[in-house]
């Protein structure tokens, strides 16, 4: 199983944020729908997405110019979704950092399909997390390379195999609520016999090595019956 796709749709047309938002939940997606570049502002601060749905006409700042600034500082997908069909605003749109285009009115089938097509063609051409040195969170760094978690106080802290992996999961999909079968199968090693109870074990035994207090978790939290969320901003 995999983890659920985060998509932001910023759209001030209410109709069409609730009609895609009911629809690409079908297509196992979570959805965040704001109306305005401010609103995406707030959301993408709070937590990462896979991808934005981005109409042009907004009010306030348009839909070029909130593309622009987002590119300047993310490498996030972006897929224009405009009532315009002139060839001139398609090719603005490509040229200031969108990686594709799509005119209303359209078929939500044809949106998945390009929203799928986006992700498998940014996701191959970038470097995935693992191949980074590092990544950063809380003040903690963990270390790819060497396969170490530091702390903010500059301590190494000792992890074993099955943690380390669980970890690299956990800071590879932050902010969204990853259910133990994508755990499992993130998590498992090659020679590792690792089964639904070990996961609990497994995030147990991290949060005591995170100082993250198991009655009450600030990093990694619970989700009764879904699974578990990283909420840490993550950096590389």
């Amino acid at each position: 199983m995999v983890a659920m796709l985060s998509i932001l749709i910023v759209d001030d047309d209410a109709q069409i944020r609730q009609l895609l938002r009911e629809y690409l939940s079908g297509f196992d997606m979570s959805v965040v729908a704001v109306a305005d570049g401010k609103a995406m502002a707030d959301a993408l601060e709070k937590e990462s997405f896979d991808l934005v749905i981005l109409d042009l006409m907004l009010p306030g700042e348009d839909g070029l110019s909130l593309c622009r600034s987002l590119r300047a500082k993310s490498d996030i997908p972006i897929l224009m979704l405009t009532a315009r069909g002139e060839a001139m605003d398609r090719v603005v749109g490509l040229e200031v950092g969108a990686d594709d285009y799509i005119v209303k009115p359209f078929e939500p089938r044809e949106l998945v399909a390009r929203i799928q097509t986006i992700l498998r063609r940014t996701r191959g051409g970038r470097e995935s997390i693992k191949e980074q040195k590092e990544a950063v969170f809380m003040g903690w760094h963990l270390n790819f390379v060497l396969r170490q978690l530091v702390s903010p106080e500059e301590l190494v802290i000792p992890l074993s195999n099955a943690e380390f992996r669980l970890l690299t999961v956990f800071v590879e999909h932050p902010n969204r609520v990853l259910t133990r079968e994508f755990l499992l199968d993130e998590a498992r090693g090659r020679n590792m016999d690792i089964f639904d109870r070990s996961i609990d074990i497994l995030v147990s035994r991290l949060r005591q090595k995170l100082n993250d207090d198991p009655r009450t978790p600030s990093l990694i939290k619970t989700f009764r019956g879904e699974g578990y969320l990283f909420d840490a901003k993550v950096t590389r």
